[in-house]
């Protein structure tokens, strides 16, 4: 039993890692792909490809009973067009403006995020260790933000991109919370699902965007000169890390799990070492802090809080 669970745990923490360096890879990518077409339709071909991928997987390992909403389709709509459209229209539109750097270490605050917003929920404060861990973390993201001159942050040419992104973070976090409204219903199924009616808010924000003159259709020659940053979007950064990190969740539970998101900023600023992009030491320094404030704050959190102690449905993407 006891070799059971072990190799369920290192399974499950395979999935996350693989996961975490998916997403850190999707910024550099996705900022490249920018330069040829828009948010709007970079998400909405990103995940109308996903959608019917993860839906033909939920098929094939769960069938027909698995795509029935069981009453909660407005709940699959709105927990879906937070993450799938909240996350994916606000993070690129960020990103057009910002960097990848900034993009992965925003995406790494999701555990801090989601414990303000427990806390908002519950009406309790969480514990002191914690709070600090907050504090360091946001003071991390500030000196990238502000490149080392956090009184002159909202001066800071990125400055609204960032916080664009982080909104969209923000919007990922509810996303995940709204797993917990989904006992019983495996990550693979809520995934799945609320990918499938997230497209419908993505579609439809495209089409007020084009029909206002914020996007445009790409042409064909266009589709084909980004078909690789597409590809790595869809399978990695998509597919491949959704299911991933809800099925590393489930194996190793919220509390180990939000480690890996450690390794969001570290490949991010890996694929732009490798790229020969520069990067400052301010950004080093926040990421350090940011990487730092979490991994304290999950050594010292000796059990979960109450509303975290059933491991989500699902987690993170990526962004």
């Amino acid at each position: 039993m006891q070799t059971d669970q072990s190799r369920s745990v290192l399974v499950g923490s395979l999935c996350m890692l693989l996961a975490a360096v998916c997403w850190g890879g999707m910024f550099p990518v996705a900022k490249s792909a920018l330069t040829h077409l828009d948010p709007y339709i970079l998400t909405a071909v990103r995940y109308g490809v996903t959608a019917p991928v993860m839906l033909a997987i939920l098929w094939r390992l769960e069938g027909r009973a698995a795509f029935r909403p069981d009453g909660r389709a407005l709940q699959l709509l709105l927990f879906g067009s937070a993450g799938f459209a909240g996350f994916g229209l606000l993070a690129l539109s960020g990103l057009r403006a910002s960097t990848p750097a900034h993009g992965a270490i925003l995406v790494a605050l999701m555990p801090m995020l989601t414990v303000l917003l427990d806390a908002a929920a519950s009406r309790r404060l969480p514990p002191a260790h914690t709070r600090l861990s907050i504090l360091m973390a946001f003071g991390g993201v500030a000196l990238v933000v502000s490149n080392g001159h956090p009184a002159a942050l909202l001066e800071s040419p990125s400055a609204l991109a960032d916080g664009l992104i982080l909104f969209g973070v923000l919007c990922w976090v509810v996303y995940t919370m709204g797993g917990r409204h989904f006992a019983g219903w495996s990550p693979l199924r809520y995934s799945a699902l609320t990918v499938s009616f997230g497209v419908i808010a993505i579609g439809l924000c495209a089409v007020l965007a084009l029909a206002g003159g914020a996007a445009h259709l790409p042409t064909l020659e266009t589709l084909g000169d980004t078909a690789p940053q597409l590809a790595y979007m869809v399978i990695f950064a998509s597919v491949v890390a959704v299911i991933g990190w809800n099925e590393g969740i489930r194996r190793v539970g919220p509390v180990n799990g939000v480690l890996f998101i450690n390794f969001v900023p570290i490949t991010a600023f890996t694929v732009q070492a490798l790229r020969g992009a520069p990067f400052s030491g301010w950004e080093l320094g926040g990421a350090g802090l940011v990487v730092a404030a979490l991994t304290i704050n999950n050594l010292l959190r000796q059990a979960p809080p109450p509303a975290l102690r059933q491991p989500p449905q699902a987690c993170p993407q990526g962004s």
